[in-house]
């Protein structure tokens, strides 16, 4: 009898525990995603403080994401062995180090705070790899995607927080004032991780055979095809996100804040469809499914931008902004079904892979369709970015039957609770 109030006493605590999971998680990517994308938001100051050209400046901007690319997989490594606080706290502390050192007189001139920006890069990796696989780790399958569509409102999250804080802090305090309190963000982050994460509760002894599954990807093209399709899903996502306001501007006259206006808006808009596709997924007990009919739609919707771009009307801005918002919608999805797919023994590293390809896409995207939309105008590149979604809908590995389940997980997965019918399930 006692042991079995213990029982449900734990899982109550865990029920608890894991909104606050989900919470610091969100947080530590919400903070990395300020500093990743909070660069751009001081190119003028660079360029005035600093005297660095545009060209200069958009080296600088790039520092971060390619420090980033380095590290996603060691992190995800060191999250599989050593557990999601260790990583996150690391990390997420060597970030507000090396932000504090570029913040720093240390950091005179371009290649001194270029390369401190990309060792920063390097260790916001571990969040990207250890907040994901922490949030997935604490919520059974039935409310996995709702978590993990949480998670990803992460990004235009601090996007928004970077463009409200950076401009003023730099106009303030120049850009070393405004570096400093990335770096005081990400310290603080830091420490909460440090002090109220858990790693969550493992369902199998660490250290047994079961604990140590085999290679996911041996024998199986499903991972890959999940990272590819997820990846080829990144283009129509960044042709939105990288041209929307300069379209608006070109094409129908907008004034710069205006467009800009719009499109903060339609980055709510995303971060609710994220959220409403996660929670969709959880309902048909499926991720790739909802993935695939999404990217079919992602492929209508960029095609009809092209439509409403070669022909503009009034019409032209409610479509933008519905390219902007669906775009990101399979983020989540794809990361929930990399995880799951992959198992507690290999979730980090199989983590780190798919944001690896992702973010080399989204490096490549801009400059490639910057070429293209200067030398074809701007509807074939959303048409590119149609092809590219529908390619993705081909590759998501779902079976042919529209009720057929997604296919079956690792056999690390297979080992993991599924949520009780109440919600309080202990997943890991």
């Amino acid at each position: 009898m006692t042991e079995a109030r213990d029982n449900a006493s734990h899982i109550v605590d865990i029920g608890a525990r894991r909104w606050l999971m989900l919470a610091l998680g969100t947080a530590a990517q919400t903070t990395a995603c300020a500093f990743l994308y909070g660069i751009p938001y001081l190119a003028a100051e660079l360029r005035s403080a600093e005297h660095l050209t545009l060209t200069q400046v958009g080296m600088l901007v790039a520092c971060p994401t390619i420090g980033l690319v380095v590290g996603l997989y060691a992190w995800g490594a060191a999250a599989d062995r050593h557990g999601e606080r260790t990583v996150l706290a690391l990390g997420l502390g060597l970030t507000a180090v090396l932000l504090l050192l570029a913040a720093s007189p240390v950091a005179h001139g371009m290649l001194a705070l270029g390369l401190l920006l990309a060792l920063a890069g390097v260790a916001t990796g571990s969040v990207s790899s250890g907040s994901g696989r922490l949030v997935l780790g604490w919520f059974g399958a039935r409310q996995r995607g709702l978590a993990m569509g949480i998670r990803q409102t992460s990004t235009p999250l601090g996007m928004g927080l970077a463009a409200l804080s950076m401009p003023p802090l730099a106009a303030a305090y120049g850009v070393h004032g405004a570096v400093a309190a990335l770096a005081a963000a990400c310290g603080g982050v830091a420490v909460m991780t440090a002090l109220l994460t858990a790693d969550p509760p493992r369902t199998t002894p660490k250290g047994t055979a079961a604990d140590r599954s085999g290679n996911p990807y041996r024998g199986s093209s499903v991972l890959p095809r999940i990272h590819a399709g997820g990846a080829l899903l990144v283009v129509p996502q960044f042709t939105a996100s990288a041209f929307a306001l300069v379209l608006l501007v070109d094409v129908r006259d907008w004034s710069a804040v205006h467009a800009g206006q719009l499109l903060a808006g339609a980055q709510v808009l995303g971060a609710l469809v994220r959220i409403a596709a996660g929670r969709w997924s959880d309902r048909v007990g499926s991720r790739l499914r909802p993935m695939r009919q999404l990217a079919l739609f992602t492929a209508a919707v960029c095609a009809a931008t092209a439509l409403a771009v070669a022909y503009p009307s009034a019409l032209t801005g409610a479509v933008l902004v519905t390219a902007v918002a669906i775009t990101a919608s399979t983020n989540g999805l794809s990361f929930t079904a990399t995880a799951e797919r992959a198992g507690p023994a290999w979730s980090g590293r199989a983590l780190g892979v798919h944001n690896t390809g992702q973010n080399l896409t989204a490096a490549v995207v801009p400059p490639a369709m910057g070429a293209l939309i200067t030398a074809a105008g701007y509807w074939p590149g959303f048409a590119v970015a149609a092809v590219c979604a529908c390619a993705s809908a081909l590759v998501i590995p779902v079976r042919a039957t529209a009720a057929g389940p997604d296919p079956e997980p690792g056999p690390a997965a297979r080992l993991r609770p599924q949520a009780s019918p109440t919600g309080t399930g202990t997943g890991t």
